[in-house]
């Protein structure tokens, strides 16, 4: 039986020929090569004869998913699931699956970020490349050993910034209304509440979902009650940080700096302040770019794809009620 997939996600061929060698087993494969997401429009185009998506960040809008044909699945490139309608998803009988093998990368670079900022080595950097070779002033920091991290949305990316913040001696903390204090105490963890945890945290680093409850989650009041001088991480969702608030408390000097991979709009307008701030790192949305995650993320995708249209179980279904809505996964193929 011969299927159809759709690729959308913005991966160079190279890391994704394994995958692609197994699914062309099975199915024939159509990719696309806009490097972008598609819009919703293009999406109700390229959707009606497909069986399986493997899916960038475009936007499977309910519009989109109740107008999917014989869509099965959405393999997401990514953990992220803030632009799928899941609910629309479920409803059609569609399985949305992630790629978790993706973490490892983000956490590195946030990790990075993490001691980017307590060592400001972007600032020494710049000075330097201005002919400020020793101003022992401007380059006095803080070190990593020691310092408390605290850490927003303890799942698998959560996880992964305490063993790395452990492994360098820092304190942490963690903020996670779904977490159980026996997860937390295996990674060595002190679970808080969100305001404890701003107020003594030197680092803040975020890695939530974007939901309804956390978009936000981060404003103007809880900021004010970070440590002044404190930084601010986010390789998660824009959306979950004020981005106005943000920028006021860098401006004021309440917040020492931050690093963001993500941001409320991307790419960013030309006028965005963030852009001109000397004290703000800035990454375009990179946290999974590695060679190792794509070529990773690519087979957990592929393998949920055809675990999928031959009527099992996958491995990373985020919806997996949607498997008793059933659409029949020999449907439309040849």
């Amino acid at each position: 039986m011969r299927w159809t997939v759709l690729v959308t996600a913005v991966i160079a061929e190279d890391d994704m020929a394994e995958a692609f060698a197994m699914l062309r087993e099975k199915a024939d494969l159509r990719v696309t090569k806009l490097g972008r997401a598609l819009t919703e429009q293009e999406l109700l185009e390229e959707l009606r004869d497909v069986d399986a998506v493997f899916a960038g960040g475009d936007p499977y809008t309910a519009k989109v998913l109740d107008n999917s044909g014989r869509l099965k699945i959405i393999a997401r490139d990514g953990v992220g699931v803030d632009r799928v309608d899941l609910e629309a998803a479920t409803r059609n009988g569609i399985v949305v699956t992630i790629t978790p093998s993706v973490c490892e990368s983000v956490a590195d670079l946030a990790f990075g970020f993490v001691i980017c900022l307590l060592r400001k080595l972007m600032t020494a950097d710049q000075l330097v490349k201005a002919g400020q070779w020793r101003s022992r002033e401007q380059f006095v920091s803080k070190e990593v050993n020691g310092a408390t991290l605290g850490i927003i949305g303890l799942g698998r990316i959560g996880g992964l910034m305490a063993r790395r913040a452990i492994a360098f001696n820092m304190k942490v903390l963690a903020f996670d209304p779904y977490v159980t204090p026996s997860r937390a105490d295996s990674l060595g963890v002190a679970l808080t509440d969100l305001g404890t945890l701003l107020s003594k945290s030197d680092v803040v680093t975020i890695h939530a979902p974007l939901t309804p409850e956390t978009r936000g989650l981060l404003g103007r009041r809880e900021l004010g009650l970070m440590r002044r001088g404190a930084f601010l991480v986010n390789a998660a969702r824009g959306a979950i940080v004020d981005e106005a608030a943000l920028i006021e408390a860098l401006r004021s000097g309440a917040l020492g700096g931050a690093a963001l991979d993500v941001l409320s709009t991307e790419p960013p307008s030309p006028d965005n302040p963030l852009l001109r701030m000397e004290n703000v790192i800035l990454t375009p949305h990179m946290g999974n770019d590695t060679h190792e995650a794509f070529r990773r993320l690519s087979l957990e995708a592929a393998s949920d794809i055809i675990s999928v249209l031959e009527g099992r179980r996958p491995l990373n279904a985020v919806n997996p009620e949607a498997l008793r809505e059933g659409r029949d996964p020999t449907a439309g193929a040849a």
